[in-house]
């Protein structure tokens, strides 16, 4: 129990970067904008909130400034910063996943081993869940399944070694993801119930290290990334009851880590999969359907580069009335992608612009 408490995962993602070989039909699509660096931050992952006036937040953990930073989602213009160093209800240490439902923000804090909740948009906290359990989070992906009741996933990619660079043996891997059922009453008192952990523990299929997750709650799906490319950076398939399908993205899909991952309903089932490959000098982005993961294309921005969490807000707003995909720019700034610009690009279904 002791080493359970004090391991947490190496941070591979600022380690190595990769340079991209362009790939064949590779589209580029301009960024709206790129908001100001703040390097200081080590930006990660990204979630967006409709405010009560109309307008869209985007918010961004910062990993080593302990905090949460706070967008407007049509001009990238930073409005606040919230949040401290510490273990106390509101302060975070090394905030990573980050997820949004209704007016509740889900964070996600490697060195807390928890994950937070706070009411938007005061960040009032009304409790955390996983101390128990979790040993070294990263990603989170929230499902409604009754009113006022959710599940919550989330990734823990707890190491070995000094370095914390050596995965744990397969059996281990079973506790990759852990589950739990989150309820809320009427005045937003928050319960939780751990509901256990599940991870594929074959040679060939294991999930070895993991950070990004993303559901799709009609297809009864999750995707999740294994970053270790010692072994092979994929995205597989899981069932919502944690049952690993056999169903992956294509083989050598990703020439770096397999990053941040969000799906793009189109509504009727349709969409599509949007997925990092975390390269320099520009991140590359690739589309899948849905459905069968079979790829319909890849675009770079201009810019945006080394990229570890994207948001898709698919609800149109004022400077991206068919949506926006959101990334994190080298760990500095956040960029914004126009949908229809990606639907347009590469020729993508029309239903998504609707």
């Amino acid at each position: 129990m002791l080493s359970s408490c004090a391991l947490t995962r190496p941070t591979l993602e600022s380690e190595t970067r990769f340079t991209s070989v362009t790939p064949a039909g590779l589209r580029i699509v301009p960024e709206r904008f790129v908001s100001a660096e703040s390097p200081q931050d080590e930006l990660d992952s990204l979630a967006t909130w409709p405010t009560p006036d109309g307008s869209t937040w985007l918010i961004a953990s910062a990993k080593s400034t302990h905090r949460l930073a706070v967008y407007d989602a049509d001009t990238g213009q930073r409005l606040r910063t919230f949040g401290e160093k510490g273990g106390a209800a509101g302060q975070f240490k090394r905030p990573n996943g980050l997820a949004v439902f209704g007016d509740h923000l889900f964070v996600v804090e490697r060195d807390n081993h928890r994950v937070q909740v706070l009411h938007l948009p005061d960040f009032a906290p009304l409790g955390s869940f996983g101390e128990a359990q979790l040993r070294s989070p990263y990603g989170v992906w929230v499902n409604e399944t009754a009113p006022g009741e959710l599940d919550a996933y989330i990734t823990d990619s707890f190491m070995y070694g000094e370095k914390f660079d050596q995965v744990p043996p397969l059996a281990e891997l079973a506790q990759r993801v852990r589950r739990y059922r989150l309820r809320f009453d009427d005045n937003d008192a928050m319960s939780a119930e751990y509901q256990g952990a599940f991870g594929d523990t074959h040679a060939d299929t294991a999930l070895r290290v993991v950070e990004s997750i993303a559901g799709d709650a009609a297809g009864d799906r999750l995707l999740i990334a294994d970053e270790d490319q010692r072994h092979l950076s994929t995205l597989r398939e899981y069932t919502l009851d944690g049952r690993y399908t056999g169903r992956r993205v294509p083989d050598r899909s990703f020439q770096a880590q397999a990053e941040g991952v969000a799906l793009w309903s189109c509504g009727a089932g349709d969409g599509y999969w949007i997925a990092v490959d975390q390269l320099m000098p520009r991140t590359i982005f690739h589309v899948y359907d849905r459905d069968s993961l079979e790829p319909r294309g890849s675009f770079s921005g201009e810019v945006t580069a080394h990229t570890d969490g994207i948001a898709l807000h698919a609800a149109g707003t004022s400077a991206f009335p068919t949506g926006a995909l959101y990334a994190v720019h080298d760990d500095r700034s956040v960029t914004a992608f126009d949908l229809g610009d990606v639907a347009r690009a590469l020729q993508l279904q029309s239903s998504c612009l609707n």
